[in-house]
């Protein structure tokens, strides 16, 4: 096992810039997910660490040892790819024994090798098999099977669940974590998914446009997002954000919004923050909101309810903006209902609507947490289409 540090890293294709200055540290034994929506660039600041991709400028090191200029042979790493990559006129065995026996290892090392992964991914049975005579769990599991034998400093894995169906991505999104807790190597993981992100990793390192937003541990990401575009991609559903104006009054703050309705700001609002007057955007997560009587919070219109059995899900508009919320208990709400939704003022948040950044205190979670710092190019705010993401 070894660490990884990414250093200044920069990615050209001819004129086109496509990572921007990445610095990351990833620990010994740490599973790290890099996250973001397509063309973001983790794809392929993935395949420079494996040594697939060429440096521009900046520095790769594993374990100490800087591996700009090595092969990828020689870098002691195993990769995961999404379309598995097996040789469809090789049996589960030769594939997983397939990089020993390049080596010229040992045969009955290699078979020890192939008997321990098979045993760890529940493959002793099918070890006889061709890939077309697999399923795709059973297929993924053949090419974590083929990285594990290899003994590696580092797994990357690059999207490797996103061929599966739902149901079979959940299992091996715990069966990667599992196997990631019995070995304790050191990964990294690439995904536009950010529930895999949120349940897998030990770090987040959450990118667009070639550039690092925010990184830190899933829940810190969560709780305390640094900008509009880390608390709109983490989280699903997202967070509802509206647009408003900051009110100052001596020593109290308010958002007003468009329909002349006023909050107080959020509890963790940084008082030397933002001046009277300013544009900004109101957060709040759909499960930190309340019913309230009349009168109070903000007065929403129903227009879809979505009963998922262990939550009641619904979508209303406030000010022209579509608000999410989510309650454990059953309502028999209809489309065109009104319902006054109060925010929790402890978990809300408020942004800067011209740079996007936070303007709240940073919290306990996120204070103690070295890793979790964004880049210090300021992050853009949101367009409807990276909301959607």
């Amino acid at each position: 096992m070894a660490s990884v540090q990414i250093r200044g890293i920069q990615k050209y294709f001819g004129s086109t810039q496509v990572i921007r200055g990445v610095d990351i540290d990833i620990a010994d034994g740490q599973f790290t997910v890099l996250v973001g929506p397509s063309g973001c660039g983790k794809s392929t600041l993935l395949r420079m660490i494996a040594g697939l991709e060429e440096i521009t400028t900046g520095e790769i090191a594993i374990g100490n040892r800087v591996v700009n200029r090595l092969p990828p042979k020689e870098r002691d790493i195993a990769m995961v790819f999404q379309n598995y990559a097996l040789y469809p006129h090789m049996t589960v065995y030769d594939n997983m024994a397939f990089s020993l026996k390049l080596a010229k290892g040992d045969k009955e090392e290699i078979k020890r090798k192939v008997a321990k992964a098979s045993a760890i991914l529940g493959l002793d049975s099918l070890l006889e098999r061709y890939p077309r005579q697999l399923s795709g769990g059973q297929r993924q599991r053949v090419a974590m099977g083929r990285a594990i034998v290899r003994d590696p400093q580092v797994f990357l894995f690059d999207e490797p669940l996103s061929n599966l169906d739902a149901k079979l991505r959940v299992q091996m999104r715990a069966e990667i974590k599992e196997l990631h807790q019995r070995l304790r190597t050191t990964s990294v993981y690439v995904t536009h998914d950010q529930i895999e992100a949120m349940t897998m990793a030990d770090q987040i390192v959450v990118m667009r446009d070639g550039r690092v937003e925010q990184r830190g541990k899933p829940l810190a990401l969560y709780d305390h997002p640094d900008n509009l575009f880390v608390a709109g991609f983490i989280g699903s559903p997202a967070m509802n954000f509206v647009p408003g104006v900051l009110r100052r009054s001596g020593g109290d703050a308010a958002v007003e919004f468009p329909d002349g309705t006023r909050l107080p700001a959020p509890a963790r609002f940084d008082a030397t923050a933002g001046t009277d007057g300013q544009r900004v955007i109101y957060g709040v997560r759909p499960e930190h909101l309340t019913l309230g009587m009349p009168g109070q919070g903000l007065q929403t219109r129903v227009s879809v309810v979505e009963p998922t059995g262990a939550n009641t899900e619904i979508y209303s508009r406030f000010c022209e903006a579509e608000f999410i919320s989510i309650f454990r208990e059953r309502h028999d709400f209809a489309a065109g209902d009104i319902l006054n939704l109060v925010p929790d003022h402890q978990h809300t948040h408020l942004f800067d609507a011209d740079s996007g950044q936070t303007l709240l205190q940073r919290g306990p979670a996120a204070a103690d947490d070295p890793g979790s710092r964004h880049d210090q190019h300021g992050a853009q705010p949101l367009t409807t289409e990276e909301t959607k993401q």
